[in-house]
């Protein structure tokens, strides 16, 4: 679950980490009290969308010479003019595709006078099976741009999970970061800030970009993205209210009731499947036979005739799918189930596209019986290539 920046840096501020003073603005009634909340006289007007890049983004109503989804602004007047702009409107951004993102959200900030910008990320690293904090002094920029074209400049240091962050690990990030003076002393309070913050909500990403020095000296979480382990949500009711759904995908949101593992894509065949790695495959296979997936789906191994029927139905509701794929290799999955759902499915909300079926493991000849004697126009696939080809000609014509 992703949240904005403002609720990041919210959340920042309980655990003790430094902040610019900053207001949300949820609508247009909310913005001259924001801006009398702060005291200027330069303001940030910033988007609040689940996406990256903003400041260089272009609103789509506002034509190619208009300013970004991020403002700096020297007075209230600027501000208002600013909020009042970008409120409501779409933000096109590197990260959100053609389509962009309507601001429906925004955070006035106080301004900050900055000295430097550092990069500062805490993530769970694959490689060593640990927490660990990405550092660099190449802060404001892509991380994957840094990451392309000088790596030596990324520095990562993994901590210790029993131990917590020690004072060699701010000592090392501080030496990352070369900070001195103040800066490093705020560095060894700051840094266990976030990490305990990251631990303590079950965070699966912590990014600082840019992690600023002011021209004081002194350290400032100038931007904030979080998203928390949605394995762990189980543990962490309350944060659920800072859920922004209008951010996310409508079939993602009716899949996550059903507990279905639903992914939106751009293409035109739907996709039925049983197992992460097989899902990947069929997608795979789709794209092979010059096709491209409209979505992952797994359903899982232990799907009930209610869970298949909903996911059906979340594949049928996005108007780009031309085609389905049902893919199942029954193992605990019984295919007898997957058959009753699709049929139970196509029953209430009707079949306008093609639908090849493949079917193998477990109660298969139970499942291509329902599926034979449903009535339903289905065409019937003997393994995954054989289905793949069958779809992607049916799509084609």
């Amino acid at each position: 679950m992703n949240i904005h920046e403002y609720q990041a840096k919210q959340l920042l501020k309980s655990f003790g980490a430094p902040v610019s003073e900053g207001v949300p603005i949820l609508s247009p009634a909310d913005i001259d009290k924001a801006i009398e909340a702060l005291p200027g006289p330069v303001y940030v007007v910033k988007s609040q969308i689940h996406a990256g890049g903003r400041g260089k983004g272009k609103f789509k109503e506002l034509g190619a010479d208009a300013k970004g989804g991020v403002r700096v602004s020297f007075s209230p007047e600027e501000a208002r003019a600013n909020a009042q702009e970008m409120l409501g409107n779409t933000l096109v951004t590197a990260q959100t595709g053609p389509a962009g993102k309507q601001v429906n959200r925004l955070y006035l900030e106080d301004g900050a006078s900055i000295e430097s910008e550092l990069y500062l990320s805490i993530l769970v690293d694959r490689e060593t099976s640990r927490v660990s904090f990405v550092a660099s002094t190449e802060g404001g920029m892509d991380i994957e741009t840094v990451a392309h074209d000088t790596p030596e400049k990324i520095h990562t240091i993994a901590i210790e999970p029993l131990g917590g962050i020690t004072d060699a690990d701010c000592d090392a990030l501080n030496t990352a970061f070369e900070l001195t003076g103040a800066a490093a002393e705020d560095g060894k309070t700051l840094f266990p800030i976030l990490y305990k913050a990251f631990v303590d909500t079950d965070m699966s990403l912590l990014e600082v970009n840019p992690l600023v020095v002011l021209k004081d000296g002194h350290l400032r979480v100038l931007d904030a993205k979080v998203s928390f382990d949605g394995n762990a949500e189980f543990r962490r009711p309350e944060l659920q209210e800072l859920r922004d759904e209008s951010e996310e995908d409508a079939k993602e949101i009716e899949a996550s009731k059903y507990d279905l593992a639903y992914i939106a894509l751009d293409g035109e065949i739907g996709c039925m499947v049983n197992g992460a790695g097989l899902a990947m495959a069929t997608m795979d296979i789709i794209k092979l036979y010059g096709a491209t997936p409209a979505n992952f789906l797994d359903v899982g191994g232990g799907a009930t005739t209610e869970k298949v029927t909903a996911a059906f139905k979340i594949i049928t509701s996005d108007p780009n799918v031309k085609g389905i794929l049902v893919n199942i290799f029954g193992g605990i999955m019984r295919c007898d189930v997957i058959a009753d759902g699709v049929v139970a499915a196509v029953k209430e909300v009707g079949l306008k596209v093609p639908l090849v079926v493949r079917l193998e493991g477990t109660k298969v000849e139970e499942g291509k019986a329902i599926i034979n004697n449903s009535g339903l126009d289905v065409i019937a696939a003997d393994d995954l290539d054989d289905a793949a080809q069958k779809i992607v000609k049916a799509v084609k014509g």
